[in-house]
């Protein structure tokens, strides 16, 4: 069975992998496997991709990740998942194009807004969302932390890793090119020129990046697959790849 951008649900026969190839397993819509596919953008690394239903998961891809989540990579005989530790790993891998800091200090900062990043942000988005804009508390958190990135990116430089775009910019990128889907819950979230501005020439910056191109959905496209998911309950897999 050849590999398909549509997604492999419970029962679907596996697809053969190729000696020495490396393969992702991912979600077209995922943010968290978007950080994987970031990375090997950036990196120009060799891959397949292999779209797995998140409602249906196949039993050969629960063998590959007991937890049932993406992004996992497999290459022969190494399996590995989770989207920090999978990013990590293709960048000491494929040194070219390093996106970690080689200063010790610089790359344990990174990691500790990445890490309030995912704490703060990255948890409260779809809990917001899923509430219809009424979850007073996760609106104040993302409140703070929209603050608290504005100020960081004040002082960091054109990007949250200085001059040029690193690991905590792509880490955090999938939630951004996604915040337009809270507009109609809470305007003043969304970044502008007016509406923490520095965060906005960062998006703007970002949307430049040819990682971001090579992975990025229209602002349509993520609202509707996020509609089909939170309103409906019937998550589009496969939206825009229907005949």
């Amino acid at each position: 069975m050849s590999v398909t951008e549509k997604v492999y649900k419970k029962g679907s026969e596996f697809p053969p992998l190729t000696k020495g190839k490396l393969r992702l397993y991912s979600m077209r819509f995922c943010p968290y496997a978007q950080r994987t596919r970031l990375v090997l953008a950036h990196k120009n690394i060799p891959h397949e991709t292999v779209n797995v239903h998140l409602r249906e998961k196949p039993d050969w891809f629960l063998e590959r990740n007991p937890l049932g989540m993406v992004p996992v990579l497999e290459q022969d005989d190494k399996v590995l998942y989770e989207s920090l530790i999978t990013c990590d790993y293709l960048d000491d891998v494929y040194p070219d194009n390093r996106l970690t800091p080689a200063d010790p200090f610089r790359k344990a900062r990174d990691s500790m807004l990445v890490d309030y990043f995912g704490k703060k942000l990255a948890a409260n988005f779809y809990k917001f969302m899923r509430s219809d804009g009424k979850d007073e508390e996760a609106k104040d958190t993302l409140i703070k932390a929209m603050n608290n990135l504005e100020e960081q990116i004040a002082v960091r430089g054109k990007f949250f890793g200085g001059d040029k775009v690193a690991m905590v910019d792509l880490m955090m990128w999938p939630w951004f090119e996604r915040i337009a889907a809270i507009q109609k819950y809470c305007s003043s979230l969304v970044p502008s020129e007016t509406n923490f501005p520095k965060m906005f020439s960062w998006m703007q910056t970002m949307l430049q990046q040819p990682s971001v191109k090579a992975t990025s959905f229209s602002d349509d496209t993520h609202n509707e697959f996020i509609i089909s998911f939170i309103v409906d309950n019937k998550p589009k897999y496969d939206l825009g790849l229907e005949p």
